[in-house]
């Protein structure tokens, strides 16, 4: 494997050397050429994303395939405005100048990708390295195998495969690509993962965008429209690949008197959409693997929680699925409240006063995303100032990926970076500074010997003192 990849990137050094993957026709080729992979075989990656986590369709085609070819279609629409050098403002000191900072690519870079959106989480940022005119190698998750395969074998068809390339594999795979040296690495993942990859970057000075995850909490405040808040909950947790999202909500967070109102809004809305037995709807992903069903099993037996599920609970491990789960006054110190879910349980916390809920956020690691229901202004105020997190939603949950001008990305333990839209440009460029002179304009006061005169001059101008600048010019 190891003489492969070497081999490999030898062979993409080459072609980014040349200069190909710099020009805006051959950016635009390659979008254009994922935009025909969407449109032409929708059927064959629905299939792909059943057989790996039983994805319903409409999840499928909204989640993955319509917002991969939306990013397409924003990139492919603003990529020449992204191209330009931008013009920026220089001062005195320079005079006379001109000023730009120039978008570049970084070089040749990776994408490791993770299993939950296996098509979106592997194209967005692919999108990204193209745009900014790199050559670019795509990991996809092993423990996605159906449309890890797919993705090699469509990319292997459709791009230019001197420049876009797709390793299929496991920990060896990986690991021998970690021991390259790239100009950038883009990984989505957990954080364990994270630090190893950042690790490996270390020793080639590789800089690294971290997509990762954490708790992401919900924060219901009263007199709101329960009903609404608690469709738009549920579909950001179990209409979001069954709660394995890393912008899920992980947890909520209400008042003592506003909890059990919230849980009879959240039973019923799940009833309506999954039915009386979640367990036989269509419409619930399954958990990816075993190791992940047990994992989600242990934290349901913990004695600290097993007495608080309010709601569902129901397994069928021979299909890997787990019913919606509501789980009411969850102590602290249990299991599921000490790691992320990623998975459809979703635990109540209760506060005596809403505001406390900030407290009780801060106290943790910051998340990926935090959102908020409330119609009080200064509550939403207090939020968006004291909350630190990913990204922020009011009323409403996860839509904030869907905005092209919004930037994606973790900040401490949920990530380090941004991409989507623009964001993924600049996440793949580097902004080298341009600064273009003439021959007029030399200042003799830069220049030995050094004198009283001339440094009076440089204080003038440095300090922008337009008076001391004349007194200087005039010998005074």
């Amino acid at each position: 494997m190891e003489l492969n990849v070497v081999g490999m990137m030898k062979e993409l050094r080459g072609t980014y050397a040349s200069g190909k993957t710099k020009s805006y026709e051959w950016r635009v080729s390659q979008l254009r050429a994922l935009l025909k992979i969407a449109d032409h075989h929708e059927k064959e990656i629905t299939e792909a994303l059943r057989s790996d986590l039983n994805k319903p369709e409409l999840e499928s085609f909204v989640y993955e395939i319509a917002a991969m070819k939306s990013s397409l279609q924003f990139a492919l629409k603003q990529l020449k405005k992204w191209m330009k050098p931008e013009k920026v403002k220089t001062s005195l000191t320079t005079f006379p100048s001109s000023g730009e900072i120039v978008s570049e690519p970084l070089g040749v870079t990776l994408v490791i990708s993770a299993w939950n959106y296996p098509f979106l989480l592997s194209l967005d940022p692919v999108i990204g390295a193209i745009t900014a005119g790199n050559a670019v190698v795509l990991k996809p998750s092993e423990i996605a195998p159906a449309t890890s395969a797919l993705l090699s074998k469509l990319l292997g068809e459709y791009m230019d495969t001197s420049a876009v390339k797709v390793v299929e594999g496991s920990v060896p795979e990986t690991t021998a690509l970690l021991e390259q040296k790239w100009d950038k690495i883009f990984y989505t993942g957990n954080g364990r993962v994270g630090r190893i990859v950042l690790a490996a970057a270390a020793k080639h000075l590789t800089p690294v965008l971290l997509e990762l995850g954490g708790k992401s909490p919900v924060v219901i405040d009263k007199n709101i429209n329960l009903k609404v808040a608690a469709r738009r909950i549920i579909a950001g947790k179990w209409g979001f690949n069954n709660g394995q999202a890393c912008v899920a909500p992980d947890y909520l967070i209400t008042t003592k008197d506003c909890a059990s109102q919230l849980v009879d809004a959240l039973k019923s809305e799940l009833e309506a959409f999954y039915g009386k037995d979640p367990l036989k709807s269509d419409d619930l992903s399954r958990i990816v693997n075993s190791n992940h069903f047990n994992r989600l099993t242990n934290l349901l037996d913990d004695n600290k929680v097993s007495g608080k599920i309010v709601h569902g609970g129901q397994r069928d491990e021979a299909n890997l699925k787990i019913a919606p789960t509501i789980l009411l006054e969850v102590p602290g110190d249990s299991l599921v409240m000490n790691e992320e879910i990623f998975g459809p349980l979703l635990p109540i916390l209760t506060v005596n006063k809403i505001e406390d809920s900030i407290n009780v956020i801060n106290v943790r690691e910051k998340p990926l995303s935090a959102y908020l229901f409330t119609n009080d202004k200064r509550l939403k105020e207090e939020f968006i100032r004291n909350v630190s997190a990913g990204g922020l939603v009011v009323n409403d949950t996860t839509l904030h990926l869907a905005e092209h001008s919004l930037p994606f990305g973790g900040v401490g333990e949920s990530g380090m970076g941004a991409y989507h839209g623009k964001f993924s440009f600049d996440a793949f460029s580097h902004k080298k500074a341009v600064l273009q002179r003439s021959f007029a304009g030399d200042i003799p006061a830069r220049y030995p010997p050094y004198t009283p005169g001339k440094l009076k001059f440089l204080k003038a101008l440095l300090n922008g003192d337009l008076i001391g600048l004349i007194r200087a010019l005039i010998g005074w």
